[in-house]
């Protein structure tokens, strides 16, 4: 791990963070971020409040209807991100966000936004660390929260993608990649998550792409906020904004994906493999999860 990482966070010392998942925490207090969404373009900004309802709510600045709770039901088919439906409308790139929130132990949170896209910021989670630490956290004096227990193995395919989940007494990932740009190649990644590991292990691990794809995507109309200072890009050898954060920061990525699209349920108590991980799989195994899982 580079020292890059612990600079990103401001501190050296983490002590502001939960030791584990096993409690319930919300915000000190408010805090707002700025910055543009990576396929719109446009500048939004996200206000992140206290709550004492358990789960993740979204509520917009110029709307009157009552916040909605974040579940994978609101999911909704988008390219390149998760995209969801809350009424009337759509708010597109929650991933990054959602997985500070629970990658940090927060339970229970209230997001404020004013446009229809999350801010991308550095592309990674370490800017909404940063900002969860300036706001600070408290523990909810709450005996018991709603978690889901993997009590058999579950499998879900999707083509040639993957995921399982097997019984476990912590939220252990593993996770596996294979490109077939020779940069990028083949990697796994295998580690417990605990909220340090979060932040020094998958937060700083910046969102990918290729410089062959991004003309396409471009004709398609997205990618019009993205850049060399918010997301990597490579050719077939090489990258173009060296230098990265860790050597295998593409499969950081992805489980940095994969936990942002779980905190629509929360972290299950279980060892998750993930091959070749998309949103759309992701989010089909959070509903199984929540489907099969018996509630503590």
């Amino acid at each position: 791990m580079l020292d890059i990482t612990l600079d990103l966070v401001g501190s050296s010392r983490l002590e502001w963070l939960p030791d584990d998942y096993e409690n319930s925490w919300t915000l000190r207090e408010a805090v707002s971020r700025k910055g543009i969404g990576l396929h719109s373009g446009i500048e939004t900004e996200v206000t992140l409040l206290p709550s004492l309802k358990e789960g993740f709510y979204v509520s917009w600045k110029e709307s009157s209807q009552p916040p909605v709770k974040l579940n994978p039901s609101l999911v909704v088919h988008s390219p390149l991100c998760t995209t969801l439906e809350l009424g009337t409308k759509k708010l597109s790139t929650v991933e990054h966000l959602l997985a500070a929130l629970i990658g940090c132990g927060l339970t229970h949170a209230h997001i404020l936004v004013n446009g229809n896209e999350i801010p991308l910021l550095d592309g990674s989670s370490i800017e909404w660390v940063e900002a969860i630490e300036q706001a600070g956290i408290n523990r909810l004096n709450i005996s018991q929260k709603t978690e889901f227990e993997i009590k058999e193995p579950l499998v879900i395919y999707q083509g040639l993608s993957m995921i399982s989940a097997i019984p476990s007494d912590k939220f252990r990932l593993i996770g596996i990649i294979d490109f077939p740009y020779s940069v990028i190649g083949k990697q796994m990644l295998s580690l417990e998550l605990t909220p340090q590991n979060f932040v020094e292990e998958i937060a700083p691990a910046r969102t990918f792409g290729f410089k062959d794809q991004i003309d396409h995507l471009i004709s398609q109309g997205l990618i019009k906020g993205g850049n060399l200072n918010n997301s990597l890009v490579c050719d077939e050898n090489s990258w173009l904004n060296p230098p990265l954060r860790f050597e295998n920061e593409p499969v950081r990525h992805k489980l940095l994906d994969l936990i942002g699209d779980l905190a629509l349920i929360g972290l299950p108590k279980a060892q998750v493999l993930v091959y070749r991980g998309s949103h759309a799989l992701h989010t089909q195994f959070a509903k199984a999860v929540k489907q099969v899982c018996s509630l503590k």
